[in-house]
């Protein structure tokens, strides 16, 4: 079933909506959720709970991309339930990992204080855009689906530490992007 199909049945408030909407994209959530949570029954509760969310927000939302619509709903709820899980805890080496790379960028600013989330996102998506589809594919597998380094190495035939340094690399350039911008960082 194609998409605007999927968003008019979302829009009729037809329950077969949720069915359609999960058979198209319930390996693509199911991926972003596991690769936060790594477990079987958080994963599906977060899963039930974009499928919700999502026949909460259409109507009146109208997605232009229903795959990144979800997406971002489920990745967002699955960093919700990892904050829930491990907020007396301390998190897994993998999360740590992530935050850390993403730390390196020495960033003093919020999003909501200096720079509009429209402009990051122009800024970001730029950024992406000018990159080299490897090199972006690496990017994206690690910043937005938080994949391992192991399995991008694995997906790319590389060695872990070149996929370290290309990600190191891509840092560097997005910050440099960032200054260049005249992002006070």
């Amino acid at each position: 079933m194609k998409d605007n199909e999927i968003i008019s049945l979302f829009k009729a408030r037809d329950e077969n909506a949720i069915k359609a909407l999960s058979d198209k994209y319930h390996p693509y959530c199911y991926k972003i959720a596991w690769n936060l949570l790594a477990n079987k029954e958080d994963t599906e509760e977060c899963l039930n709970d974009t499928w919700f969310s999502v026949w909460s927000l259409i109507p009146p939302k109208h997605p232009h991309v229903l795959s990144h619509f979800c997406g971002k709903i489920t990745r967002n709820l699955s960093i919700d339930r990892l904050r829930k899980k491990h907020a007396a805890r301390r998190p897994d080496a993998h999360m740590t990992d992530v935050l850390g790379e993403m730390d390196q960028l020495n960033v003093t600013y919020t999003v909501e204080d200096q720079l509009a989330e429209k402009e990051l996102l122009k800024v970001i998506n730029d950024f992406l855009e000018n990159m080299e589809p490897e090199n972006r594919d690496i990017f994206v597998r690690r910043y937005w689906f938080l994949d391992s380094i192991s399995s991008i190495a694995q997906r790319h035939a590389m060695s872990e530490a070149s996929v370290k340094m290309n990600l190191y690399r891509s840092r560097k350039k997005l910050l440099k992007l960032l200054k260049k911008e005249g992002r006070d960082l």
